[in-house]
């Protein structure tokens, strides 16, 4: 079973009602397919530019990695180097900071991942993860 749109728009509702049930700033939440498409994505009113380049690299990063998008930043603190090579491979589509977590099924397989920008990266994280176990899956943020 493939992300569909039904629960790509769940996993953005949802998301949304975290943020504003925490008092987060104004998100932008990209949910791509394991291919890396982009299948649904809603910027709220008030997010800054540009959140959405932002929140699609973090969610296209953790795809292109097999982790979530906090074990990624951890990785570039201890090699900067294979980062920055990667993100250029990529073409910049790679944000090293928490907010991109890895979508997997029952099964363990990976279906997509979620992006989130708006906010502390935490915070970010912390939406996308509640969003997804909302949707009866499983969120992977290392």
């Amino acid at each position: 079973m493939s992300m569909t749109l039904e629960t790509a728009n769940s996993i953005i509702a949802d998301a949304l009602a975290a943020a504003q049930q925490h008092g987060f700033k104004p998100l932008t939440v990209v949910v791509l397919d394991a291919g890396g498409h982009v299948i649904a994505a809603a910027r709220q009113d008030g997010a800054s530019n540009n959140r959405f380049e932002i929140a699609q690299g973090k969610a296209y990063g953790a795809l292109a990695l097999g982790m979530g998008s906090r074990a990624i930043m951890e990785r570039a603190e201890q090699q900067a180097y294979f980062i920055a090579a990667v993100t250029a491979t990529l073409g910049g589509r790679l944000i090293p900071v928490p907010g991109g977590v890895l979508v997997r099924d029952n099964d363990g397989t990976i279906q997509g991942a979620v992006g989130i920008s708006g906010d502390s990266s935490d915070n970010d994280e912390t939406a996308a993860s509640t969003a997804i176990e909302a949707a009866g899956l499983t969120a992977q943020v290392d």
